[in-house]
């Protein structure tokens, strides 16, 4: 029998504060993603982690895009769906790290109830015709970023705001690709607080 996607849930979130979707790397469902999903309902949010993995982890860029390439983008966005389905009529943030980002953002634009999109060292293209109206995204990535390279922000920037949405761009010089994860080489403890802040910030305003 085919495992679902698990889903971590909170007690007890702050009535009006959005529930967030948050999705991993390509590294999989990491501690890292469990410690940020505990940052965000201590703050009284409602958090859903799904493992698109189904239990696998890499300890690496290259271990983990061949899980992600041998499972295939259209199993990712279906498990993806199926996570945030219980909970999208109700108006939800989707937030990811990375790939993780990528697959947020895509069904953050396919949803007209989204609350808000929150991307952590990701994005994605956007189809042509793509509408997003209004909007809330922000997005946080190291600078420079090598897979997040100036010219590819400024072009995806530019198409989201031609979309409708309402961008705020946060740079951190210096920074590694996914630099808040303590758990990795890239990581930066002072630009993972302050994107943190920043994040918190955003959510407690949508």
């Amino acid at each position: 029998m085919r495992r679902l996607p698990t889903v971590d849930r909170e007690v007890g979130p702050v009535p009006g504060l959005p529930k967030v979707v948050l999705y991993h790397s390509v590294h999989g469902l990491r501690p890292a993603v469990h410690a940020a999903a505990d940052r965000l309902r201590g703050a009284g949010h409602e958090v859903l982690v799904p493992d698109l993995y189904e239990g696998r982890t890499a300890g690496s860029v290259e271990e983990g895009r061949a899980v992600s390439e041998e499972i295939g983008t259209d199993e990712l966005l279906r498990r993806a769906v199926t996570a945030a389905a219980p909970v999208s009529d109700q108006g939800v943030v989707y937030a990811g790290f990375s790939l993780g980002g990528s697959i947020a953002q895509n069904l953050a634009l396919a949803d007209e109830k989204a609350r808000g999109l929150l991307l952590l060292h990701g994005t994605s293209d956007l189809p042509d015709g793509a509408r997003a109206d209004d909007l809330p995204v922000q997005l946080h990535v190291a600078d420079p970023d090598p897979f997040e390279t100036h010219d590819w922000l400024n072009a995806w920037y530019l198409r989201m705001r031609r979309a409708g949405a309402d961008v705020e761009v946060h740079r951190y010089p210096g920074a590694g690709h996914l630099y808040t994860d303590p758990d990795l080489p890239d990581h930066d403890a002072e630009a993972a607080e302050r994107t943190w802040a920043v994040a918190l910030d955003f959510l407690a305003e949508l």
